[in-house]
């Protein structure tokens, strides 16, 4: 007896909290009147977006509960309410999400009053039958069960009720990666518009300034030929030496842009050069990452790059380690790298040591950043790029 009355002590106690939601929908029933009414005479249509938030958050409350009480989760499907106010009021009306939680919100008004109230009945109905009757002859309980039962169908209706269609899944999924994209986007542009930048400051502070003064010399070297020879001569070593420093220069710039021993040697030996001159002791392993031959595009590689030369270079400067580990991972369609130091952790993006900045890059090629660095280390950069080999 003490099983089937701990089970209908569970499901009562789940057709309660059912309960408290009509409840609430006895209460929202009021707020969607005035939105409703409010955007029929326009002036209240700015409510319109706010309401449905609401509504999401109560079927997302019932959706985790029901989740809880079958093991399984009920997913959800809403378009995104951004922009204008007449873009998140076009995206409430227009999402079916929206209609599916009203007619959720409208049958539990109904049935999930009358579960509420067939409990109790059924509470008294099953100790009078259970203990009196079928207890005395040592019979199964017949009539508790029938408690668990309602609490199965709550869950069931309700399941069925907010269970998006899988258009609706479909439709969020890319409404999702639309924005997703979006963000990506933005990021690459903003990576790209520091990129051109430093780039552009690179080449004024560095490879100009020796130009300029590179000319100076050869003019000054013309005019003293005639006149001092021996000045002129020590103008042009001058000179020469100022074209080297440009073109030293010129060759940083250009690693900026694409290193050149990625061409040369391909990602792992770049990477190997990498660790040969970070200054800690850097292992490198490499998983299938140039079988046969096969290469990553040369974007990718070039992310894989920087990425590796970031974290190596924050590890060297700011996390205090003399040990640290590449590994280069070929899995499927992807090209995996994982980064890590013994250093003593606490890596933060907003610290400026360029993590926002490889997150932005991978990000634009499609790829994700997982940063551990918890204090006291250590700290592991995973980085997944998206490869066709």
């Amino acid at each position: 007896m003490e099983r089937p009355i701990r089970e209908a002590a569970r499901a009562t106690r789940r057709l309660g909290i059912s309960a408290g939601f009509t409840v609430v929908s006895y209460f929202f029933m009021p707020v969607l009147a005035f939105t409703a009414v409010g955007s029929v005479i326009v002036i209240g249509a700015g409510t319109l977006p706010e309401t449905t938030l609401l509504l999401r958050r109560v079927a997302g409350a019932k959706r985790k509960l029901v989740g809880e009480w079958t093991g399984t989760p009920v997913p959800e499907a809403y378009t995104p309410l951004e922009g204008t106010l007449v873009e998140r009021v076009r995206a409430a009306l227009g999402d079916p999400g929206t209609y599916r939680d009203l007619r959720w919100l409208g049958a539990h008004y109904v049935y999930g009053l009358l579960l509420a109230c067939a409990t109790p009945a059924l509470w008294v109905v099953g100790l009078i039958v259970d203990f009196v009757w079928h207890g005395m002859a040592g019979r199964r309980p017949a009539v508790l069960p029938l408690i668990g039962r309602l609490a199965e169908l709550d869950a069931d209706w309700s399941r069925t009720l907010l269970e998006p269609s899988p258009e609706a899944r479909d439709n969020a999924r890319l409404a999702e990666r639309v924005a997703e994209l979006t963000v990506t986007r933005e990021g690459a542009v903003a990576a790209h518009g520091a990129e051109l930048r430093r780039i552009e400051r690179d080449l004024h502070d560095g490879a100009q300034a020796h130009l300029v003064a590179l000319s100076m010399r050869v003019g000054l070297a013309k005019r003293a030929y005639e006149r001092d020879p021996d000045l002129a001569r020590r103008l042009l070593a001058e000179a020469q030496d100022q074209a080297e420093e440009a073109l030293t220069e010129l060759r940083h710039v250009v690693r900026g842009i694409h290193p050149p021993i990625l061409t040369d040697r391909g990602l792992l030996g770049a990477v190997r050069a990498l660790a040969a001159g970070s200054g800690l002791a850097v292992e490198v392993t490499d998983d299938g990452v140039e079988a046969a031959g096969a290469r990553a595009p040369a974007g990718i590689e070039a992310a894989a790059y920087f990425v590796v030369a970031e974290a190596l270079t924050n590890a060297a400067k700011h996390g205090g380690g003399e040990h640290a580990g590449v590994e280069l991972r070929r899995a499927g369609r992807a090209l995996q790298i994982t980064v890590r130091d013994d250093g003593r952790g606490g890596a933060d993006e907003s610290g400026g040591s360029g993590l926002l900045g490889m997150r932005r890059r991978v990000a634009a090629l499609d790829g994700t950043v997982r940063l551990t660095s918890p204090v006291g280390g250590p700290t592991v950069i995973d980085v997944e790029l998206p490869c066709a080999w």
